[in-house]
């Protein structure tokens, strides 16, 4: 069995942020790498007769997402540009994001739907374009489904 590409790794943003339709936008473009950090709280105890006890408290995932490119008519740029511009928080930065694995086929593995908070980090750029960095910060409300490659579609299991 061999090594799984990076490729087959894929995450999309939804650049409507809780529009209607729903427009997913996959990451990678410009990206030599895009890990989610996971964070774990983890904290591990030991008392006096030298056993260990640990406790596993969750998750507290997280994204960045540098650089990010500014291309024409790109729904995720426009969004991070307003949400930068205008200062917004809150409600205003959540959206959706899906991330998915796949077959060296094309089919889908499997794909997991979150809600998550989109913060943009600096807008500006050098001599190779605008960027606008961000971080996907994850909110829980994880769902495991299908997502449909050609549609952009995510529909959750039941």
């Amino acid at each position: 069995m061999g090594k799984l590409e990076r490729k087959y790794l894929a995450h999309f943003i939804d650049a409507s942020f809780g529009g209607t339709p729903v427009n997913y936008v996959r990451l990678g473009k410009d990206l030599e790498e895009y890990n989610e950090e996971l964070n774990p709280d983890v904290e591990v105890q030991q008392n006096i007769l030298g056993e260990q006890n640990v406790m596993h408290n969750g998750y507290e995932v997280q994204s960045e997402v540098e650089p990010f490119y500014a291309y024409e008519g790109d729904p995720l740029f426009t969004r991070l540009c307003k949400i930068a511009n205008e200062r917004l928080t809150g409600d205003d930065c959540t959206t959706t994001k899906v991330d998915v694995l796949l077959k060296a086929d094309g089919t889908v593995e499997w794909a997991y739907c979150e809600d998550c908070y989109v913060v943009p980090n600096t807008v500006g750029g050098d001599t190779s374009g605008v960027q606008v960095p961000f971080t996907v910060y994850n909110a829980g409300n994880r769902k495991k489904g299908n997502f449909n490659m050609s549609t952009k579609k995510f529909t959750a299991t039941t």
